[in-house]
């Protein structure tokens, strides 16, 4: 009887405690439901902001290859106007350098509203090119042969030449047009320019005995001589040798004097 009493109250209790755990177990479901539901939510996010700075970073590298691209189109197209100016600038230089070889320095300056519009126009005009260049060195030259010294100056320091030749040339007429306004202090700089600008054999004991010339004329016979001198030693070749002989004894001679 005992047992039977035992069994029944085993299985009420069993009964119970099931009963218990069906009660609590709605809870425990809708709390982990909440908590994937939180996880879940919080994952997709994070993705959200993961896609949001993937797609920040495209749009940051194609936004720099977009600025790339055009950057190599806006070369190209620069190119092609240049070379385009440059050949419009060969042809209208042509014809004026025609002009300053017959010594029309006014054609070749001014133009003669058929051929050419003039060397001062090409240098304005097509400056971005080789030919516009030139043309800035013919319009300094043009000019410091009709005596206007300041805008030939002016002219001749906006040229810059690959041909170290003529930019040595260059600078050997600024040194002129200086020497005429009586700057001697500027025609030694310049004339110093056009003689260490690339040296040889040919032009530059020209401007050597320029610059020499420049410091007789400024009392410098000391620094005149060393300037004859580097003609002798330094350029043998040339036909300037003689004549800088003689120089250099006239600036011996006068340094002696200066001295006593």
């Amino acid at each position: 009887m005992a047992k039977t009493t035992d069994k029944k109250t085993a299985k009420a209790q069993a009964k119970s405690q099931k009963t218990e755990e069906q009660e609590i177990n709605p809870d425990i479901e809708a709390g982990t439901e909440q908590f994937y539901q939180a996880v879940e939510a919080d994952h997709l996010q994070q993705s959200i902001l993961e896609v949001s700075e993937n797609k920040g970073l495209r749009n940051g590298i194609f936004g720099v290859l977009g600025a790339i691209a055009i950057g190599v189109i806006g070369l190209f197209a620069y190119q092609f106007f240049v070379e385009k100016q440059e050949v419009e600038a060969q042809k209208e230089l042509f014809a004026a350098q025609f002009y300053f070889e017959k010594d029309s320095l006014n054609a070749a300056l001014k133009g003669d509203a058929t051929t050419t519009v003039g060397v001062e126009k090409i240098s304005e005009e097509y400056s971005m090119t080789k030919a516009g260049d030139l043309a800035a060195f013919y319009e300094g030259t043009a000019l410091l042969k009709e005596g206007k010294f300041n805008e030939a100056i002016e002219s001749l320091k906006e040229f810059g030449a690959d041909d170290y030749l003529v930019q040595a040339r260059a600078y050997s007429l600024i040194g002129d047009a200086y020497m005429e306004l009586e700057k001697l202090d500027d025609a030694v700089t310049y004339y110093k320019k056009a003689s260490n600008h690339a040296p040889n054999d040919f032009f530059t004991p020209e401007y050597l005995m320029k610059l020499g010339l420049a410091y007789e004329l400024k009392n410098d016979y000391s620094m005149a001589a060393q300037a004859y001198e580097t003609i002798i030693e330094q350029h043998k070749k040339s036909d300037m040798v003689n004549k800088a002989k003689r120089a250099l004894g006239r600036a011996e001679s006068m340094k002696g004097k200066k001295a006593a």
